[in-house]
């Protein structure tokens, strides 16, 4: 870490702002050789609880201030590692009919990668990891694991994807010589998912850039937190980040941090599906998560809703969308069309639709609970067990005490592996990779549960509610 960020520094990356002139002093001091590009606004630290390794405020940090910049010199893109290499630059000129942005981003990056030492990004790519946790890189277990159709069809649609990719680049790698290593699945697969957690958005290139020292920085979900009055002026061009005109990639406290929090940067709004998918972790409070459920036919078409906006919110209350929906559809057709405009204002129609609506939000969702092989709470208690294990010196009493040795036999007869968990014997890097990622699985369909279960009690208690109102009439 030490080495990239004196490299870095070397290449202009800072976390304090140019000085607006140099003077003698100043060029003097920037003649000398920079031991680190941060330590005025950021320092590196870990946060075990919180994304691991990231970037804390090593002052005070006001909100909408400038805390990196990093020049175009630093950004790693592909028209940077083409100028710098003509034979990558013809190759790909070659094979740019068939290729897309991102495919010779990946191509460029395994290129440098085979390099080794003699890449001038050798120092910023050996502290990239070395293996990630995307949805692309689940194995079968792995996907059976999230139990839930839809998510399981979004990772095998990734891991499909990515191998149709692979092999439409091939033949540029074999062109550049890449070593057999290189050519295989897998690097492609760590290429991909490098690409698709830490590239940032730039403007001449949809496949975006990799910022070195920029790409520290952990996630936050975006929220409504709104402005103070005296931060206004920042708020119209706070965005996290971007490149500027001072052709460099600037990015900015997106909150107000006293010394020592861990600075956050915003990146989009996600679900915790889309976060597995893209950056391979997902949230304990995520305020952008949705759950979905499958929803028949004549109820998705019913309106002008957007399928993907007809889900359950994290505390469980049905999305506007899908509330209206549901409401439209429980009206005798031959009534939908003098009350939908009272829908579309999101009111209620009457108690009686408004109950029948929660009782068939009730019922969904049981189904979809009851439709799964496990329950929360069984859930739960695996999680506990799959983080133990990952951190146990006593393999085989950890694994009698958990419950769970059936469920573990299976997960070791996919790996193929004979471990007779021994008090003293080690778990394969292999298979504590397997677990870490066994754990975001089963981490993902818990929540969904627990989001379908809060739905159920709040229509129950609607319900109850409008129950007594009837009553009363």
């Amino acid at each position: 870490m030490e080495a990239l960020l004196r490299w870095a520094a070397e290449l202009g990356v800072s976390d304090s702002p140019p000085p607006p002139f140099h003077s003698s002093a100043s060029a003097a001091a920037s003649s000398s050789s920079p031991s680190s590009c941060i330590g005025r606004s950021l320092v590196v630290a870990d946060f075990p609880d919180a994304g691991g390794r990231g970037l804390a405020a090593a002052r005070d940090l006001r909100r909408g201030e400038l805390v990196l910049r990093v020049p175009r010199a630093a950004l790693f893109t592909s028209d940077r590692v083409m100028a710098d290499d003509p034979r990558v630059a013809a190759c790909v000129s070659a094979h740019r009919h068939h290729l897309s942005s991102v495919h010779i981003l990946i191509g460029c990056l395994l290129a440098e990668v085979g390099k080794g030492r003699n890449s001038v990004w050798h120092t910023y790519l050996s502290q990239l990891p070395s293996y990630y946790t995307i949805l692309s890189t689940f194995n079968d277990f792995e996907i059976e694991a999230l139990q839930v159709d839809d998510a399981i069809w979004v990772a095998q649609k990734a891991i499909s994807a990515i191998k149709s990719d692979w092999e439409d680049a091939t033949p540029l790698m074999k062109e550049l010589d890449f070593k057999p290593k290189l050519l295989m699945f897998k690097s492609w697969i760590w290429a991909f998912a490098t690409v698709s957690s830490r590239t940032l958005h730039i403007a001449w290139d949809e496949a975006g850039c990799l910022c070195p020292v920029g790409d520290l920085f952990n996630y936050a979900a975006p929220d409504d937190t709104s402005f103070e009055e005296d931060d206004i002026a920042g708020a119209e061009r706070l965005t996290d980040g971007g490149y500027e005109d001072s052709n460099a990639y600037c990015l900015y406290a997106r909150k107000n941090y006293k010394k020592g929090e861990q600075v956050l940067l915003g990146y989009g709004t996600y679900t915790n599906l889309e976060l597995l998918e893209y950056y391979g972790f997902l949230l304990s409070e995520n305020p952008n998560e949705k759950t979905f459920m499958q929803l028949d036919v004549d109820i998705c078409s019913i309106g002008t809703w957007p399928k993907d906006s007809l889900y359950i919110h994290p505390n469980g209350q049905p999305s506007f969308a899908l509330l209206c929906a549901l409401r439209l559809w429980a009206t005798p057709a031959n009534r939908r069309k003098a009350v939908s405009h009272q829908i579309y204002s999101g009111s209620m129609l009457s108690t009686e639709n408004e109950m029948e609506i929660m009782k068939w939000l009730i019922s969904k969702c049981e189904e979809t609970l009851q439709q799964l092989p496990t329950t929360a709470e069984i859930d739960e208690s695996l999680l506990v067990f799959l983080h133990k294990i990952q951190n146990s010196t006593n393999c085989r009493t950890d694994l009698k005490q958990s419950g769970f040795e059936q469920e573990f036999a299976v997960f070791l007869r996919f790996h193929r592996l004979d471990l007779d968990c021994s008090d003293n014997s080690q778990l394969p890097i292999q298979i504590l990779r397997s677990l870490e990622r066994w754990e975001l699985a089963v981490q993902w369909r818990c929540k969904y549960k627990k989001t379908l279960r809060k739905c159920i009690s709040n229509c129950e208690s609607l319900v109850h509610e409008l129950s007594l109102q009837l009553n009363k009439q």
